[in-house]
């Protein structure tokens, strides 16, 4: 099969967030970094670790129920050997997210230490949430805060400005719009992005992502393969085919009997996005960090 275009979207208003959130780190004590738990490694921008230098760091893990339980485990122990602290949260469940704030303290414990000699214990920390597009940043904040504070929509970009936030008396957050970054070396993680929703389907030829995205099922989920759309197929079959049998099982054809791949395919990326396929990770450790 050919290679494919990479995908790239990296719309204007993401570089002006890009200066944003250089020019906010000065007033933060810590950042937050959400990242998708069914695709750790793509979800992470590779430019972070140049902005934020040494600022304190907190790694969240958010829609760790549409994870793979499994594979989640296999990056926190991963992120335990790289000395990165780490946490699995679902934002829509709640799950997890009672364990933030208290990790945010003991990763500011001798900030706060600090504070208590210079006798200004009282000062709130400062927290900035950072990540993609579509990650879970707004639903995130809602939790903490224990209302609709951020605007929440299942679409990327929505956030625009630089939001100040009271989650309690010891703590503000400062949210940031999704920013991706210029360039997907790997046309993988733009496929894994353009799956997962960090870009918008108007950029992505989703015939070649459903076909990508049934052949890691076939590899890594052949059970589920077979429950969901009834295709049972040899190795090495062709992704091309996987997408016409998928068709096929489902009725979906067109003149002459051929299979409207198009419509296939807009099938099955609308029921991975909408949990239908159960608990899926794109990638492990192994194959990314």
């Amino acid at each position: 099969m050919s290679e494919a275009p990479s995908i790239q979207w990296f719309p204007g208003h993401m570089a002006k967030t890009r200066r944003l959130i250089g020019e906010s780190l000065p007033l933060v004590d810590l950042v937050a970094e959400i990242i998708d738990a069914r695709i750790p490694a793509s979800s992470r921008n590779p430019e972070l670790d140049g902005w934020l230098k040494d600022k304190p760091r907190l790694l969240l893990l958010n829609k760790c129920d549409c994870a793979d339980e499994n594979a989640t485990r296999r990056w926190l122990e991963y992120y335990q050997t790289k000395s990165i602290a780490a946490l699995a949260i679902d934002c829509k469940s709640g799950r997890g997210v009672d364990k933030v704030v208290p990790a945010v303290r003991r990763q500011l414990k001798e900030l706060l230490e600090k504070r208590t000699e210079k006798g200004i214990a009282g000062r709130p920390l400062r927290m900035m949430a950072v990540g993609i597009p579509n990650v879970g940043k707004s639903s995130l904040i809602n939790r903490l805060a224990g209302s609709k504070r951020a605007k929440v929509e299942d679409r990327p970009g929505v956030t625009r400005g630089r939001q100040w936030v009271k989650i309690n008396d010891g703590l503000e957050l400062l949210d940031m719009p999704g920013v991706l970054w210029p360039k997907f070396e790997d046309p993988a993680v733009g496929e894994r992005l353009a799956l997962t929703g960090a870009v918008k389907d108007d950029v992505v030829d989703i015939e070649l992502l459903a076909m990508r995205f049934l052949g890691m099922l076939h590899r890594d989920y052949p059970q589920l393969l077979k429950e969901r759309y009834k295709v049972e197929a040899p190795e090495g079959t062709e992704e091309f085919e996987l997408l016409e049998m998928v068709g096929r099982k489902r009725g979906m054809l067109i003149s002459g009997g051929e299979v409207n791949t198009e419509r296939a395919a807009a099938t099955v990326l609308d029921e991975y996005r909408g949990g239908k396929l159960g608990r899926l990770t794109l990638e492990l450790p192994s194959s990314g960090s």
